[in-house]
This record gives C-alpha cells, structure tokens and sequence, in this order.
C-alpha cells in the first residue's frame, strides 16, 4: 500500500521553514548557518526556501520577528495577579520555563550577536521596543521595575545558554540566588 501525504499549504511550509530556521540559526548563527540546511530540516528543496524567502537575511529577519512574538505570546498567556508585581513575576515564571526551549534561547541570543547588521540591528530594536511596551501595558509596572525585570531576563539569557544549572559551585549559586535554577534545567 503506497503511504499518503498531506499537501501543506504555503503558509505551513513558510512555518516549517521558520521552525527549522530558528535551530539552525540559534546553532550557528546568521553567518554560520546554511540555506541548505534550514531547507533540508525543513523537508523541502533550497530552491523552494527562496520562493518564500527571497534571501537568507529576509528569513533570519523573520526568524527574529518570530522569535519575539513566541516570547510576547508567553507573557500574554502567563499575565496574572493584582499588582505589577505579582503580573510580572507571573510573567518571568512563564520565561523561565521558556529558557529551557535551547533552540528558542539561542535564536534569541544570535539575534542580538547579530546586531553589527544594520538591519538586524533595526528589527531587533524594533521587537524588543514592542515587547517592552507590552511588557510594561500589560503589568502595569513603573520604568523601574519594568528595567528590573528586563535586565534579569537578560541575566537569566546568559545564565541559561551557559546552562548554569549544570555547573556545580558556590560561586553559580551566589550569582544565581532564588532565580529560579531548577525552571532553567533543559
């Protein structure tokens, strides 16, 4: 009996490729990673990738952009409590489970290595103004608190690419405090 497939439309394998373009641009990088490969893991020819995009920068950029609104999404979705307080440790709950999402973390973190671009530079601005607005609409903090909790994300970005978790010593536990370790573990 001959196995049957379902014809994906253009927006699923715009999707397909944008999953696969997340790992292997979070692996290698902007520079590193290869059209080849972004369409091979995404089940399709390198021919087809530039039909739905026109250049490997296009699809970085698209990467990025997505990679934003997964992250705007799971603060939307984890939003709760009474003060901006408890909204946005509700939030940084939700971004730290997010953390252990390894090709998710390191899209994130090729985003911003990748900055020296021009237009990365500017679509990264972009994204990180809206979630930051939205950030700051949806708890209802003051700037300072909003800055706090944006810099401990960053911290914990660091701390979760280096999987800090796995690093046994006083020194990781002193720099780490409360922030949520075990939620870091992939």
């Amino acid at each position: 009996m001959a196995a049957t497939t379902t014809r994906q439309t253009a927006d699923q394998r715009r999707d397909a490729v944008l999953d696969a373009a997340m790992i292997e641009f979070g692996l290698k990088g902007l520079h590193g990673a290869s059209t080849d490969d972004i369409a091979r893991r995404a089940g399709i020819s390198q021919p087809y990738l530039f039909r739905l995009f026109r250049t490997k920068r296009e699809l970085f950029l698209a990467s990025v952009e997505r990679c934003f609104r997964r992250t705007e999404q799971t603060f939307r979705d984890a939003v709760d409590g009474d003060t901006p307080e408890q909204r946005l440790q509700s939030m940084g709950i939700a971004y730290c489970e997010l953390l252990a999402d390894r090709p998710k973390l390191m899209m994130q973190m090729q985003a911003y290595a990748a900055c020296d671009d021009p237009d990365v530079r500017d679509t990264v601005r972009r994204c990180y103004e809206h979630l930051h607005r939205e950030v700051a609409d949806m708890s209802g903090a003051d700037a300072e608190q909003i800055r706090t909790w944006f810099s401990t994300g960053m911290f914990l970005n660091v701390m979760a690419a280096m999987d800090a978790p796995s690093v046994k010593g006083a020194w990781m536990q002193e720099l780490m405090g409360d922030l949520m370790l075990e939620k870091l573990k992939r």
